[in-house]
C-alpha cells in the first residue's frame, strides 16, 4: 500500500495516532466519511489518518497534524443503513503538502511519502523485553501479525501504541524517522514510568 509523491488522498482527522502496521477499528457514520469509504472501497485506495491538531472528530473540518499514516481498509461491514464498521491497517507515513476542504467538510490533501525507517536488528533490550512481556500478558492475537520482536521499527511502533502515552507524544514518535531514536525515546519513557525490569515491574 503506497502513495506516489504529490498524490491526493482523503484525510480522516482523529483523536488517535495510527502507526505503520497497526490496526484501527472505525465506526463511520458521518456522510462525508461514508462517501470517503465508498470511494476508497470502489477504487481500492487508502485514506490518510492524522491526529487532530485543532478541532473535533465530528462537525466542521478539524485541522490535522501534517504527518500521518496511510490506512487501508481490510474488513468492512454495514450493520445498519448509513453506518460502516471498518478495520483498517496502517501503511506508510506521509506529510501533507497542500490541503483543501470540500463543502461537506471532507478533507483532501496532496501528500508526499516519508521513507520507512531503515531496518535494524539492534533493538533496545528493555523495549524488546517490555513488549515481549506485554504480548505474553495480553496474547499475540491482540497484535498485528506477523510478530517481529527482532525488528526495531516494529517494536517501536507497537510500544508506542500500547503504552499509556498522550496523543502528542505518540505523534512525536510517529514523526521520528530513525527506529533507533524512537526506541531511545521509548526507553526513557519506560524508565520515567519506573519500568526498568520487565520481570519485576508492573507492565501497563
Amino acid at each position: 500500500m503506497t502513495v506516489e509523491p504529490a498524490q491526493e488522498i482523503f484525510i480522516f482527522p482523529l483523536g488517535t495516532v495510527l502507526f505503520p502496521g497497526g490496526m484501527l477499528p472505525l465506526k463511520v457514520f458521518e456522510q462525508r466519511y461514508i462517501e470517503m469509504t465508498k470511494a476508497c472501497l470502489r477504487d481500492n485506495r487508502p485514506f490518510g489518518v492524522c491526529l487532530i491538531r485543532e478541532g473535533r472528530e465530528v462537525g466542521t473540518a478539524a485541522v490535522p497534524e501534517p504527518v500521518g499514516c496511510l490506512a487501508a481498509i481490510e474488513q468492512w461491514d454495514m450493520p445498519q443503513l448509513g453506518v460502516f464498521q471498518l478495520l483498517a491497517r496502517g501503511g506508510g507515513r506521509f506529510r501533507i503538502r497542500e490541503m483543501r476542504v470540500a463543502p461537506n467538510h471532507l478533507i483532501s490533501a496532496m501528500v508526499e511519502t516519508i521513507p520507512p525507517d531503515a531496518r535494524t536488528d539492534a533493538a533496545d533490550p528493555l523495549c524488546r523485553e517490555v513488549l515481549a512481556a506485554i504480548v505474553e500478558k495480553v496474547g499475540a492475537e491482540r497484535f498485528p501479525a506477523p510478530l517481529n520482536l527482532d525488528d526495531a521499527a516494529w517494536i517501536g511502533y507497537r510500544l508506542a501504541e500500547v503504552l499509556p502515552l498522550e496523543a502528542r507524544v505518540r505523534q512525536s514518535l510517529l514523526e521520528l524517522t530513525d527506529a533507533g531514536q524512537r526506541l531511545e525515546r521509548l526507553h526513557d519513557l519506560l524508565v520515567k514510568q519506573g519500568i526498568t525490569d520487565p520481570g519485576g515491574s508492573e507492565i501497563p
